[in-house]
């Protein structure tokens, strides 16, 4: 099976203005069924953690994940690479908020509906639920970020705010950031309690 890498790099030269048709050639080649709509590169790590711990390997089971570079590109996306366009299968992730552009857009593309899982806030906010904020805290001061933790929360701007919610800001504050703590939140978690949206998700595939 091919590199998820290369699959991707053809969907970046296309929603750049390329043609489809060396995407449809790679999809053919690589033997894909099915391709996972995320919003960014956090979602993708996160899942990509996920599964390695769960022992799959899915571009062997014939699905790619695909970074759309934000929520609102996925009526592209989908109109692309689902049964209206490639006539591959579509599932994927999103937050609360987003759901209405997803539903949207896996409709044109004559996709299920079940196909999307919905986040509350997003997936950070989930595994923070699903850790404990205590636990999420001991991970910051593993990787050296207690004082800016500490900093963030003093901040006039996060009082008001709960604990889970200063958490949730702190992760997206700093450039790769996010990422970094998508994959140390799901290293830290226990797989029976994996976030429902992500579990489900995988379960579907």
């Amino acid at each position: 099976m091919g590199n998820p890498r290369t699959f991707q790099d053809e969907i970046t030269r296309w929603a750049a203005g390329g043609s489809s048709g060396p995407l449809r050639e790679l999809a053919v080649g690589l033997e894909v069924r099915t391709v996972v709509l995320l919003e960014g590169l956090s979602d993708v790590a996160a899942l990509q953690a996920l599964t390695a711990r769960q022992g799959r390997d899915l571009a062997a089971e014939g699905v790619y994940v695909v970074s759309m570079g934000g929520a609102m590109n996925v009526g592209r996306y989908a109109g692309v690479l689902g049964r209206t366009g490639l006539g591959l299968e579509l599932a994927g992730l999103c937050d609360e908020r987003e759901r209405p552009y997803f539903d949207r857009a896996f409709d044109r593309a004559s996709a299920p509906l079940r196909n999307v899982f919905v986040c509350v806030a997003d997936l950070e906010d989930e595994f923070i639920r699903a850790l404990g904020e205590a636990r999420v805290e001991e991970i910051i001061q593993a990787e050296g970020e207690a004082r800016a933790w500490q900093t963030f929360a003093r901040q006039p701007a996060q009082h008001g705010r709960s604990r889970q919610q200063q958490l949730r800001r702190f992760l997206g504050t700093k450039k790769g950031r996010k990422i970094r703590y998508g994959t140390l939140l799901v290293e830290a978690v226990d797989l029976d309690e994996v976030p429902a949206p992500l579990d489900d998700l995988l379960r579907s595939l």
